[in-house]
């Protein structure tokens, strides 16, 4: 980057290294000045550990489109989750252009929350570590997430969003703890990344088009998913994704589509798995259209989600479980243009079955398990 950049050091700001003083107020001072730069800005975190205790909202337009937010320090939530357990992010930028995140630790001290919400009781929902809304030309690269609340990266309404190099953590016991979740999105990008969570390792929620998801480590976690989709009668579906190099260990599922068992106008078309080495995966390839949490409103109903167009090509290694293969579609829209190639999966060494339901589609090349459409 051209050193004419102005550089705003939360330190000159208030903040203090020490992980005891809230830094929210000097994090927000400094945006507002990189925000009114006419230049390109760095709003810059230095080593040490930065307490954040309250919700941050960087917000836009700004009157430049070249910020980078560099973090070579840690950012810490407040280790009791009631303080920012009901305000849905932890740090937030919106109506933002040309936003660039880029090194750093966020710690979202979430595992005091997972605890409650494992033992039943009522407890907040929890925050969103870091999430883009409204925002256009993001990059967010070498950043590492650990214990959030609730999910750790989310990308909603953006469009241009690359992702690379990102280290996410959180136990396999967290609940709802999704790596990077896209919603509304389109031309997001995510590369190179090490993903172990106790949910989706990526997800693509409604709305999200033209996504390229490559050389993604994931696990343990729920796999790479697109969905839940079909939750809302009326819904925008999701087309274009490519899902390739991707390597899962230990996850629950590989490569999955999940659906509400219930009305929708929603689809998932053009979708591509492709290149994908699987690791003792229970569930390695998963179409799942009778999704119902909690029996909420649809038992016995069928899902209106049209699922169209979809690849499955050179996908190798082993599943915990013997069927390999699960197509669980749709009795009204049954799921169409399914194609598999070269497909190449045992369970400890002896072959594995496909279940099909409701699925048309074509198989080439080697088949392991045999398919059943």
């Amino acid at each position: 980057m051209a050193m004419a950049a102005s550089r705003y050091n939360i330190v000159s700001y208030g903040a203090k290294p020490g992980g005891r003083t809230d830094s929210s107020k000097a994090l927000l001072a400094a945006w507002t000045q990189a925000c009114a730069s006419r230049e390109a800005a760095t709003l810059y975190v230095p080593k040490g550990k930065f307490a954040v205790s309250k919700t941050v909202s960087f917000d836009g337009p700004c009157k430049n489109n070249a910020i980078v937010f560099q973090i070579n320090g840690t950012l810490s939530a407040p280790s009791d989750y009631n303080v920012i357990g009901n305000s849905e992010e932890w740090i937030i930028f919106r109506h933002v252009k040309g936003v660039t995140v880029s090194g750093g630790i966020l710690d979202g001290q979430g595992s005091g929350l997972w605890s409650c919400k494992n033992s039943g009781k009522s407890c907040p929902t929890g925050a969103t570590s870091l999430k883009f809304a409204n925002s256009n030309n993001i990059i967010i690269t070498g950043l590492t997430s650990i214990n959030s609340q609730m999910f750790h990266i989310v990308i909603n309404e953006c469009q241009d969003v690359t992702v690379q190099g990102a280290k996410i953590s959180a136990l396999e016991e967290s609940p709802n703890t999704d790596g990077i979740h896209i919603g509304g999105s389109t031309k997001v990008n995510i590369f190179d990344s090490n993903i172990g969570t106790g949910d989706d390792c990526v997800s693509v929620g409604p709305g999200s088009s033209n996504l390229w998801i490559q050389k993604v480590i994931c696990g343990p976690g729920h796999g790479i998913s697109i969905g839940s989709l079909g939750k809302d009668v009326q819904e925008k579906g999701v087309r274009n994704v490519t899902v390739t190099n991707c390597t899962f260990t230990g996850t629950k599922n590989g490569v999955r589509i999940k659906t509400w068992g219930r009305p929708s106008n929603s689809f998932a078309t053009d979708i591509h798995f492709q290149r994908a080495i699987i690791n003792n995966v229970k569930n390695p390839i998963i179409i799942d259209q009778n999704y119902c949490d909690g029996n909420n409103n649809c038992p016995r109903q069928a899902s209106g989600v049209k699922i169209s167009d979809v690849t499955y090509k050179n996908i190798h290694g082993s599943s915990a479980t013997e069927v390999a293969v699960k197509f669980d579609c749709s009795k009204t829209h049954p799921c169409s243009a399914i194609k598999l190639q070269d497909i190449e999966l045992t369970y400890h060494n002896q072959p594995t079955k496909a279940t099909c339901t409701n699925a048309d589609g074509i198989a080439l090349g080697i088949l392991q398990p045999t398919s059943c459409l």
